[in-house]
């Protein structure tokens, strides 16, 4: 019986929609994921049937306007979905091919059950003059064998007998389509394709990424189930692998169909053939009831450790969001070589790289999947060596990492982009965005704190944060005249901003929230250092030969970063204040929408630069990582006050000049909001959900959903309302109302309990912590400390306002 909290549905069929649906409908288990495109469907303008392996990567060259132009790309696997079937007439030949776009579809209907993370699809077919067919699919990947997925065909004739012929296969005729902005670049990244089969039921194909020589498996298992008779052929042919099976069906006899696909790569560890490894485990594989039992039972697993309790349409949408986390970051995650995909295994905007999105994910990972996040932070660890040869070849000391990441760490940001809306392409200085650095340093101490792994913060995570704070400390720049230390040339979170107006160079000065966090970052690194152990600290210091020189630098630099004002509010960057003030309502009057006015500018002839406008939050930023009592301690560690009265000032003031490109900007204003009690943060917050299911970004959600932003509302809720911190071994909550989300309840692992259960009920918090032999825990909430032991449940007041 479906479940309408667990359930989402989509009926009709509608192919304008359907790239949209198909990213919405993935599904995935952390190795690899599929789009829910229709099986018999093949690549084109309306479907995309995608397969992603994390971390599966390939590096072309194409010539664009003229110019040579490098992009590494997540690849576009070949097809195991294709499946489909015709019916014989009753003159003894076939009819066509059934297909969505050329027949009609009485009650076509897609149903996705989150709880069992299983795709159906019901649908009537009406051939000709027979009657009707009626079919249901239902598909997993499956989250107990990262391996595996499988598709149930149930055929039904209602009141005719004959025969239908199916065609299941895998595709090697694949490109990387999904984007077709992308269009101009060299977007076939398989080569080297062999089929096979192996008797009586399997078909086989073997492929190689065309740079990167990573080869691909795919074996599949076509089956019917119940001893159905049925004559049946395999077809292995240059670029695809068919099966053929021709099946009788009548009134009262179902015809069901099992396919089941085994998926390796040569990345994969303790297998020597990828090729014979998917033979083998698709052989040894289970039928459909059993995959399918073993599949919902691993996602039962997730749930119990994971789920979120939201009343409504917010909870509704929330387990969804959780539901798509889940499905790019597995516990299965913790195994691979992979950072956090911007656009999750769900298409291939962004080339499927690596940015700061981490920063987003990662606080809701440490405190449920802690294994994963280290895992993630494993990923950066692994590049710090070239992080550390690309700051020394742009002069620099420390750790320069890059603003897109793919593979091997090196910087994948594009030299240039295209302008969809001028037809131009442009030239492209976001690399100069450092500070993902900073987010990556955050992201390691904020995961001790939370769990309390003193091994990874004193050996990886330490060199990381070491190697940071020293490029940060070798940007900085003393200006005499001040005093103070200055950080030039660099792009903020805003990205609409990457030069002056007129300038010869790109890049901006001083930008707060970059100037901020490198402090930040400086002072921990400081912090770490007396923490460590002193034959650790010698030794960790010698293996980055590290000096007191440098280290008394840091310091200085940590207390006389320059953070430029005007107005009384925090400026975005020096010189913020003399750019022009947009016409917001004019723009607003004449363009849909404003979203990317970035573009819109450009096509006009103009530039973003020239104004007091921004795609995302930048300087609020600040309140999004640092609650404010320690924002307000960071300012003032830089010699800067910063009250009540100048924050709320620096909401309002970039509040009005926001257009909100990025799905992260709604994110960020409804927990910033949150946090100062404002009764706009649910207006942000409620666009943040939908941010996809209604792809408010205009088609940018069938190019694959927007990761970090599903993240965030999981964070709006889990840290925004409840105000958690994880520090000084103890939990701080400080909750604010928020009408709308009144009531909500979580489950956390933290430190060695598993299933520390948080609920909020008529303005109270209850904290229980299940029963274990491990020590109580400490709460902070409202300035007094309670203790709460394995086996109890304390209700807690918060301070009145």
């Amino acid at each position: 019986m479906a479940e309408p909290e667990w359930t989402w549905e989509w009926t009709g069929y509608d192919p304008a929609a359907e790239r949209l649906r198909e990213s919405l409908c993935t599904l995935g288990n952390g190795y690899f994921a599929t789009r829910g495109a229709v099986p018999e469907s093949r690549a084109g303008l309306v479907h995309c049937p995608g397969t992603y392996a994390a971390g599966c990567y390939n590096r072309l060259v194409s010539t664009v306007a003229g110019r040579q132009v490098v992009n590494e790309d997540l690849v576009n696997l070949p097809n195991w979905l294709p499946f489909r079937f015709r019916r014989r007439r009753a003159e003894g030949t076939w009819g066509p091919w059934f297909s969505p776009d050329a027949h009609a579809l009485p009650d076509h209907r897609h149903t996705l059950d989150l709880r069992r993370a299983t795709l159906t699809r019901t649908f009537r077919h009406q051939g000709g003059d027979a009657g009707v067919l009626g079919v249901e699919q239902t598909r997993l990947v499956h989250m107990g064998d990262p391996h595996l997925a499988s598709l149930r065909t149930v055929f039904t004739a209602e009141d005719w007998s004959g025969e239908i012929e199916i065609e299941s296969g895998l595709d090697g005729e694949v490109i990387n389509g999904n984007v077709h902005r992308y269009r101009a670049l060299d977007r076939r990244h398989l080569t080297l394709v062999r089929t096979g089969a192996e008797e009586p039921h399997t078909v086989w194909l073997s492929c190689r990424t065309r740079t990167s020589d990573v080869t691909v498996a795919l074996a599949a298992r076509t089956t019917v189930a119940d001893g159905a008779p049925a004559s049946s052929v395999l077809r292995p042919a240059r670029h695809r692998a068919l099966h053929h099976l021709v099946v009788p069906i009548a009134p009262g006899r179902p015809v069901t169909v099992e396919k089941t696909v085994a998926l390796h790569t040569s990345r994969d560890t303790a297998i020597g053939d990828p090729l014979g490894e998917a033979v083998d485990r698709v052989s040894a594989a289970a039928g459909f009831p059993a995959l399918l039992d073993s599949h919902a039972a691993a996602w039962a697993r997730l749930w119990r450790r994971a789920d979120i309790q939201v009343p409504g349409e917010a909870g509704r949408i929330l387990r969804f969001h959780l539901f798509h986390v889940l499905q790019t970051l597995s516990p299965h995650t913790a195994d691979l070589d992979v950072g956090v995909p911007a656009r999750g295994l769900h298409g291939e905007a962004y080339r499927g790289h690596v940015f700061w999105d981490e920063l987003f994910v990662l606080p809701y990972l440490d405190l449920h999947f802690p294994e994963v996040s280290r895992a993630l932070l494993n990923y950066r660890y692994r590049r710090l060596p070239r992080a550390c040869r690309e700051a020394a070849a742009a002069g620099r000391a420390g750790a320069m990492y890059p603003w897109q990441s793919g593979s091997d760490g090196r910087e994948e940001t594009q030299a240039w982009h295209l302008n969809p809306r001028s037809g131009r392409w442009l030239p492209d200085h976001s690399r100069l965005q450092h500070h993902v650095g900073s987010a990556i340093a955050y992201n390691v101490w904020r995961y001790w704190e939370a769990t309390g792994d003193t091994e990874f913060l004193h050996s990886k995570g330490a060199e990381m944060l070491l190697q940071i704070a020293r490029f940060w400390a070798d940007l900085a720049v003393l200006d005499p005249g001040t005093g103070r230390y200055r950080i030039r040339g660099v792009v903020g979170p805003d990205e609409y901003h990457d030069a002056y107006p007129g300038a010869a160079r790109p890049g901006l000065d001083d930008n707060a929230y970059t100037n901020v966090m490198a402090a930040w970052v400086l002072t921990r690194a400081l912090d770490l250092l007396r923490r460590l152990p002193a034959w650790r600290r010698d030794e960790l210091c010698d293996r980055v030969r590290l000096e007191g020189e440098e280290l008394a630098k840091w310091a200085e630099v940590s207390r006389r970063l320059r953070v430029p004002f005007h107005q009384g509010v925090i400026s975005q960057f020096e010189g913020y204040d003399v750019l022009a003030e947009l016409d917001w309502e004019a723009y607003r009057a004449r363009y849909d929408s404003i979203r990317r006015l970035d573009r819109i500018l450009e096509a006009e002839g103009d530039t973003v630069n020239r104004y007091k406008a921004s795609k995302q939050a930048d300087v609020l930023m600040l309140g999004y990582l640092f609650p404010p009592a320690e924002l307000r301690h960071l300012f003032r560690r830089l010699g800067y006050g910063l009250d009540d009265e100048t924050w709320g000032r620096t909401v309002d003031y970039y509040l009005r000049r926001t257009s909100h490109g990025s799905t992260l900007s709604e994110v960020v204003h409804g927990f910033v909001l949150a946090r100062a009690r404002r009764s706009e943060a649910w207006q942000y917050a409620r666009e943040a959900l939908e941010a996809d299911i209604a792809d408010i970004q205009g088609g940018t959600t069938g190019e694959g959903i927007h990761l970090g932003a599903m993240a965030g509302t999981l964070d709006l809720v889990q840290r925004g309302l409840t105000g958690l911190e994880a520090r000084e071994d103890a939990l701080w909550l400080d909750p604010v109302p928020l009408p709308a989300l009144s009531e909500y309840g979580f489950s956390l692992r933290y430190r060695g309990h598993w299933g520390v259960s948080v609920r909020c009920r008529s303005g109270r918090l209850e904290i229980g912590v299940p029963h274990s032999e491990e020590t109580p825990i400490r709460v902070v909430l409202a300035g007094r400390a309670v203790t709460v032991a394995p086996g109890e449940t304390r209700a807690l007041a918060p301070r009145e306002d």
